[in-house]
């Protein structure tokens, strides 16, 4: 079991930045990958940003450019920096990671954190 535990989050003003942490506890099997999704009110969860073991990362079209995801494999630690913040980009971010089901498996079994708040405003 993966305990994920997120922080940074809070209020900034808009286009300002904000650095969130995300902490993955030690699992049996290497964490593959760690990202972020989104979830703001009345809206369906979103991709944000993952990132790799091997450094490869994937965002969302419209956040390439403010936002960059890095991690830390040693500490199992993925980190989000948000820049140019704007009030849509207000939501709960919650961090994941997944780890293989089985050794050399494909299938990935996915983990989340309890959520962090970002709000922008003014």
């Amino acid at each position: 079991q993966v305990q994920l535990v997120e922080s940074g989050g809070g209020l900034v003003q808009p286009g300002g930045s904000l650095r969130l942490s995300c902490a993955a506890s030690e699992s049996r099997f290497s964490i593959k990958a760690m990202g972020w999704y989104r979830q703001a009110p009345g809206k369906q969860r979103e991709l944000v940003a993952v990132i790799t073991s091997d450094g490869t990362t994937n965002y969302a079209d419209s956040l390439k450019g403010r936002f960059t995801i890095s991690r830390d494999n040693a500490k199992n630690t993925v980190y989000l920096q948000m820049n140019s913040l704007k009030p849509e980009d207000t939501a709960v971010y919650y961090c994941h990671a997944d780890t293989p089901t089985t050794t050399g498996s494909l299938l990935r079994r996915r983990y989340w954190g309890q959520g962090t708040q970002v709000t922008v405003s003014s």
